[in-house]
């Protein structure tokens, strides 16, 4: 019996490299791909994979919002990150959402399978790269500053518009997202970036030159 495996990230050209990737191992079934959260939700209650390989930056519903989504409608799937992002934020906040591993996105077809076959298990896996990133940071205390830590693009668009005033229902609004995926990306900013409130944002979105 083989393991289902679902793809979303919204490059073709990476989804295609994954199924190359994938493509000599029996194990494995790739069942459905998607570039669109929205698709993938949808597909989902039909498909139900074993396996979600998600990218966390998505341009409709970023991956840690659709990460928390899959996994309280189907719990039984499980989800890998595949990011290029190494920060421990995205890293936490994917396995707060209910991820069960991390890799990132130079990874190798054998450290792929690997991934998919012990999450299968029930078990957790990371990148070797961000399991001693983790430690270092628990070890040492020190983590990298809000400023070097790089925005998806989402984030970026949401920074700008909360710079320049528009309220929660506003920005909702304007980029077509419910109000509550608004409401996770301004708590998620606040905790990425090390700041209390709007100010906080507003002086990063003026650091970064998202606005001027």
């Amino acid at each position: 019996m083989s393991i289902k495996v679902a793809i979303t990230d919204d490059h073709l050209l990476v989804i295609n490299g994954i199924k190359a990737m994938l493509a000599p191992y029996s194990q494995v079934q790739v069942v459905y791909e998607s570039h669109i959260s929205t698709s993938l939700l949808t597909a989902l209650p039909a498909v139900q994979p074993d396996v979600l390989l998600l990218d966390i930056q998505m341009p409709d519903l970023d991956g840690m919002e659709l990460c928390k989504q899959v996994r309280k409608n189907h719990p039984g799937i499980k989800v890998i990150a595949l990011s290029s992002f190494m920060e421990s934020h995205y890293v936490k906040q994917m396995l707060r959402n209910g991820a069960m591993g991390y890799l990132l996105k130079n990874t190798d077809p054998e450290k792929l399978i690997t991934a998919i076959e012990t999450v299968y298990a029930g078990d957790q896996f990371l990148d070797d790269i961000i399991r001693r990133q983790l430690l270092n940071e628990m070890l040492t205390g020190q983590k990298r500053s809000g400023y070097d830590i790089p925005l998806t693009r989402r984030e970026e668009e949401i920074l700008k518009l909360i710079a320049e005033e528009y309220s929660n229902q506003e920005i909702a609004a304007a980029l077509f997202i419910s109000l509550r995926t608004v409401e996770t990306h301004r708590l998620n900013l606040t905790q990425k970036l090390a700041v209390k409130n709007t100010a906080g944002l507003v002086k990063e979105a003026l650091k970064r030159g998202i606005i001027e």
